[in-house]
């Protein structure tokens, strides 16, 4: 029986959070995955100060099941937000105030006395991890990374580190992230380079990039396997679209630079001048980032922007699948992403997808309508198009987890495993996904 070392740091410091992002959805399906594995000896371990803490499995249950818990009883409530959306989609632009989002706030309390106690109880039993000869490292968030000798010192007890990469953005767009964003993922791919006997990648152009980037470190470039994230089952069944009488567009994620929101928004000034009372509407679906000033300005205080824009966050699965079935099309004009979530999920919905043309669009979303991010006039003509059309897009082969994790079983040397496997399926959106 193989023992695997799975890195939870990002799981554990976030545990509290409502609605997760991308990556966190990653660990959490993962952490269920292992969870349910009985071919495997698990040990979730932390990193801090350059080194590995052993957690008890129990308590990744708890986390994880914890996150289940407050996501089915999110799944059963009420949800404001959403039916707030659905009155301003099917009311005159000018009827009500615009809708803006509205970070959820009723679990907080429940949410914060809960991992107070989960975390208080595993920190009590934290003792040093020692990996041994044969044993995996397996770390698929970046998090942990930062320390330039946690996988030296892996590597030199004998355990194989496997790393997933999600993207390198900071490294060659930093000017959409933090300032220390770059340096702090400088140090990660680093290490990754020297000392990672496995990359796993979520898409063969971040696997391109990442190989790349080895080469021009040096003369060491770890094997890298492509294996495309899952979408949740919301996205692979067939949700009930919302019905309006006005078409509108969906546009999920962050409100961040890299996104190119601002791009998004004047572009619907410009149709209000094309196409006046038939202007469709927009939806943002995504919590605010950074680096955002130019957006929130459009947002609050462009009188257009403020009649056609409506601004939403922390939908349920379920809400977000029956939104975006029911769009005209899906918008991505983002100058760079690693793997892009939400376009696969509006192509498995059948969804139309108005996309920038960056190559991880070229790669999993060939269906979709590619459109320089900043040519202005070809986005204009494809959103007008899409507007009159409001035709449905062609059936595509959508990634899995299963198929994910059958994938993952070769590269981690184990058995193949009955399905399905019970994975985090009840999670609420954030894609909102990063």
């Amino acid at each position: 029986m193989r023992t695997i070392h799975f890195d939870v740091t990002r799981l554990f410091v976030r545990g509290s959070r409502f609605s997760p992002t991308g990556i966190d959805r990653v660990v959490l399906a993962y952490a269920a995955w292992l969870l349910n594995r009985s071919d495997v000896r698990l040990e979730p371990v932390l990193t801090m100060g350059g080194r590995l803490w052993s957690l008890r499995p129990r308590v990744l249950a708890e986390l994880v099941g914890g996150a289940q818990l407050f996501a089915s009883q999110a799944q059963v409530q009420e949800d404001p937000a959403f039916d707030r959306l659905l009155v301003a989609l099917g009311a005159p632009p000018d009827v009500d105030p615009p809708v803006r989002a509205r970070p959820v706030t009723y679990q907080i309390p429940a949410r914060a006395r809960w991992y107070a106690d989960v975390a208080r109880r595993s920190l009590l039993h934290l003792r040093p991890a020692a990996p041994e000869r044969d044993s995996l490292y397996l770390n698929v968030s970046h998090t942990g990374l930062g320390d330039p000798h946690v996988l030296s010192r892996i590597r030199a007890a004998g355990a194989e580190p496997i790393v997933m990469v999600h993207d390198l953005i900071p490294i060659h767009h930093p000017e959409y992230c933090s300032p220390q964003a770059e340096t702090r993922h400088l140090r990660r791919m680093r290490q990754i380079v020297d000392h990672a006997a496995h990359v796993i990648s979520n898409s063969a152009t971040t696997g391109q990039e990442f190989e790349a980037y080895a080469r021009a470190c040096g003369d060491r470039v770890p094997p890298v396997t492509v294996i495309p994230l899952g979408l949740q089952p919301e996205f692979l069944s067939r949700p009930s679209p919302v019905h309006v009488e006005r078409p509108y567009f969906v546009c999920v994620g962050t409100i961040e630079a890299r996104k190119n929101l601002a791009f998004l928004l004047a572009l619907w000034r410009r149709l209000e001048e094309h196409l006046h009372e038939r202007t469709p509407r927009l939806v943002l679906v995504g919590r605010r980032g950074w680096e955002n000033e130019a957006v929130i300005d459009h947002l609050e205080r462009s009188k257009t922007v403020l009649r056609l824009v409506l601004e939403v966050c922390d939908l349920r699965d379920r809400d977000l699948a029956r939104l975006v079935a029911g769009a005209a099309a899906l918008l991505s004009p983002t100058f760079a992403e690693g793997f892009d979530l939400p376009v696969l999920e509006a192509l498995a919905l059948r969804t139309p997808v108005i996309a920038s043309r960056i190559p991880v669009h070229g790669e999993l979303a060939a269906s979709a309508t590619l459109v320089d991010p900043v040519d202005g006039p070809a986005w204009l003509r494809a959103i007008e198009h899409a507007a009159l059309c409001c035709g449905r897009g062609p059936a595509t082969n959508s990634p899995t987890w299963p198929a994910h994790f059958k994938a993952l079983e070769d590269v981690l040397s184990l058995a193949t495993a009955a399905w399905p496997i019970p994975s985090t399926t009840l999670l609420p959106a954030e894609s909102q996904h990063t």
